[in-house]
């Protein structure tokens, strides 16, 4: 029996590592598009007109419309090929309302069973530093960006705080759908007089819940959480009724309710 060679398996390997990173390639390029509105709501997206567009192999391109199609950002099309969603009002409510019910849960099992020390005070130095960003009387667009990863980076040190990898991964997956990411509509208060208001409350709502967790309050812990989310919500709302949807990526895809 003959065995490949070890430069023959360590070419298959190159080969799939390109292969892998064309894809992601694609993909992150794909979902700009559709954000962007390059690529309209309901537009018939086929495998062939990419190839030339972005300049990579069909196989690339097939694996990229299949991880958007899981994202929620495509469709599959009866007859072959995808097609950009849109979404209701009701269907980015739905994803805010799940990913608050999660992260609900997530709060509740943490301050039930405790959090590891080092999560914590991993925890508490990142809202140390959300505070230190909202310090100013108003938020500059810098601001604005420094506060969106550190409330990213509070809501997955959220999802570790139960010591669960079924938690984590769950939650990420939640997060990942269309609009529901905790900052998702955040950039729609830029330039709204309220806006640092508006995160100086959530920003309350984070130190109340840790405060709960720390307390080993479940029931307060998971309320405050799934009050959070309704913050979301509101900033959904004011994306969607805003005439220019104020730059938010992929504001267009929403269908305001009639």
């Amino acid at each position: 029996m003959n065995h490949p060679e070890p430069q023959a398996l360590a070419a298959l390997g190159d080969a799939s590592e390109a292969g892998a990173s064309q894809s992601v390639k694609a993909q992150l390029r794909l979902r700009e598009m559709i954000l962007a509105g390059e690529l309209a709501g309901g537009a018939r997206i086929a495998e062939l007109p990419l190839v030339e567009l972005l300049g990579v192999s069909r196989t690339p391109i097939r694996a990229a419309l299949m991880r958007l199609e899981q994202e929620g950002l495509l469709h599959r099309l009866p007859g072959g090929g995808y097609a950009v969603r849109t979404f209701s009002e009701t269907d980015v409510a739905d994803a805010i309302e799940l990913r608050g019910t999660m992260e609900g849960l997530a709060a509740r099992l943490a301050a039930e069973r405790g959090v590891e020390v080092g999560v914590m005070a991993d925890t508490v130095q990142c809202l140390d530093e959300i505070d230190a960003v909202l310090a100013p009387r108003s938020l500059d667009d810098e601001g604005f960006s420094a506060y969106v990863a550190l409330n990213a980076r509070f809501h997955h040190l959220l999802s570790r705080m139960v010591g669960s990898d079924v938690i984590v991964r769950e939650l990420d997956r939640v997060k990942g759908l269309p609009f529901a990411s905790p900052s998702a509509f955040v950039v729609v208060q830029t330039h709204s007089p309220a806006a640092r208001d508006m995160l100086v409350v959530a920003q309350d709502q984070h130190r109340q819940v840790l405060d709960a967790i720390e307390r080993r309050e479940g029931a307060r812990a998971e309320a405050i959480m799934r009050e959070h989310s309704r913050i979301t919500r509101r900033n959904l709302l004011a994306a969607v009724q805003a005439s220019q949807g104020q730059g938010l990526p992929g504001v267009q895809l929403i269908r305001e309710s009639a």
